[in-house]
């Protein structure tokens, strides 16, 4: 489904990402384990295709879309959840969620929306409040909820349970693990052991190298 082969990264003249190879297969949970700056944002990034200045092969369902803008990739499928969360944070819940439902994806857009409702009911009560009154932990579950609406085949979230309340933290886990048993592939960088246990694969990211696993 997604290949990554010898992918390098730089800002400006520092490198990033050196020789990263790695495979993610359709319906897999796999997890992305490194410290601050190991590189799991920068590869993250890299895939969507924003941030850095990138070398190597990325295929996606046997096409190579590295040269290929961060809109097309979403096009084709890969969804991104950055750890900024990046919200229209003027707008409503109601019409975050509706203006991803915009774009062509798995489903139509109504079916999209029952989906991420069933998924996060805590959004439920919120959906005229301004994503600016929202906590952190209820931003980030918009977010998903948001990329969601575009009907992506593959999720790739950064740091999804950083730094949000415990009982959110339980309330993104159990989501990302139905999103997993329904078949959606997810790529999850995060250094909290939230999903780890759970996933089908744990890949170690050290100074901007994966580290072989036993």
């Amino acid at each position: 489904m997604l290949a990554v082969a010898h992918l390098n990264a730089w800002y400006g003249p520092a490198q990033a990402l050196f020789d990263v190879s790695l495979q993610v297969g359709e319906g897999e949970l796999v997890v992305l384990q490194g410290l601050n700056g190991a590189g799991k944002s920068t590869l993250l990034q890299a895939l969507i295709g924003i941030g850095p200045q990138v070398q190597g092969d990325i295929t996606w369902d046997g096409q190579a879309i590295q040269a290929w803008p961060a809109h097309r990739r979403a096009q084709a499928g890969l969804g991104f959840v950055a750890e900024d969360r990046r919200l229209f944070t003027g707008l409503s819940v109601h019409d975050n969620l509706w203006i991803a439902a915009l774009a062509e994806g798995q489903g139509t857009p109504a079916e999209r929306y029952a989906r991420v409702m069933q998924l996060f009911p805590q959004l439920q009560p919120m959906l005229q409040r301004p994503a600016s009154q929202m906590s952190g932990g209820e931003q980030q579950m918009l977010a998903l909820a948001r990329t969601l609406m575009t009907g992506p085949r593959l999720l790739l979230l950064d740091e999804p349970c950083e730094g949000i309340a415990p009982v959110l933290v339980a309330a993104m886990r159990d989501a990302l693990l139905q999103l997993a048993r329904e078949g959606v592939t997810l790529l999850v960088a995060e250094q909290n052991n939230i999903l780890a246990d759970r996933a089908d694969r744990v890949l170690v990211l050290v100074s901007g190298r994966l580290v072989p696993q036993a």
